[in-house]
């Protein structure tokens, strides 16, 4: 029998299972996925945690086997036990870990930017502490500052790269996080869903000005998207993204 818990504490444990849900959600919850990238990351982490649910569920029988050897009444000798050890101990992981990394390269395949007709380019220029974005696609677009605007429902892929150290671009309800680099163009894969904003930020410490490092990502309609790029107010946003959802 395992001591019961103080009752001083009690409070304290209804808590701890609020705050674990609360991180699930969020502006930066990459358990939200508001399009097809991120969400192949989002079954990828159920998936994950599936399996090691499983696993831990075998290490759990395995070592109540492990006490219940010690008793009297349990004959060391029987032939179940070797076979336990050797099923839940080896065989078992081996499946389990074997499908997980399967299951993990098939999914990240999926994620690579691949040349592809209707593909929009957008790039990503980093520098300490802000995000500098071009649209060469786009006739008649102005840059912006710290605001990416994409299209709804159409893939685009952004250039990243760096003006001084490394940055992490990375708006994780739309996908994965990928390097800026000084020297080097690294791209990745965006589509949003439907119309909206989304919270992006740089996910590599980059200096003193990495906590505001931060940039907003709006969707717009096929209709609005380009009459949006050409609009020269409010291309710049200076200030961090705040903790709410906002589509």
């Amino acid at each position: 029998m395992f001591p019961s818990v103080n009752p001083a504490f009690r409070p304290f444990k209804g808590l701890a299972a609020v705050t674990a849900l609360a991180g699930c959600g969020g502006p930066f919850s990459t358990l939200d996925p508001a399009g097809p990238a991120a969400q192949s990351i989002a079954t990828l982490w159920w998936v994950m945690l599936a399996g090691s649910v499983v696993l831990f569920a075998l290490v759990m029988v395995l070592f109540g086997f492990a006490f219940l050897r010690r008793h009297p009444s349990w004959n060391s000798d029987r032939p179940v036990g070797q076979a336990l050890v050797l099923w839940g101990g080896l065989v078992m992981p081996v499946a389990v870990l074997s499908a997980l990394l399967g299951y993990a390269l098939f999914m990240g395949e999926r994620l690579v930017p691949r040349p592809d007709d209707g593909v929009l380019r957008v790039e990503a220029h980093a520098r300490q502490w802000q995000w500098e974005f071009a649209y060469p696609d786009t006739p008649g677009a102005l840059g912006t500052i710290d605001i990416l605007h994409i299209p709804a429902g159409r893939p685009v892929d952004i250039h990243v790269t760096s003006a001084d150290v490394i940055h992490s671009f990375w708006a994780p309800r739309l996908g994965g996080k990928i390097d800026a680099i000084p020297g080097h163009t690294n791209v990745i894969r965006l589509v949003a869903d439907r119309p909206g904003t989304y919270h992006g930020k740089c996910s590599e410490f980059c200096g003193t000005g990495h906590t505001v490092m931060g940039f907003t990502v709006e969707a717009h309609d096929a209709a609005a998207y380009s009459a949006r790029l050409a609009d020269p107010q409010g291309q710049t946003r200076r200030t961090a993204p705040q903790d709410t959802a906002s589509d």
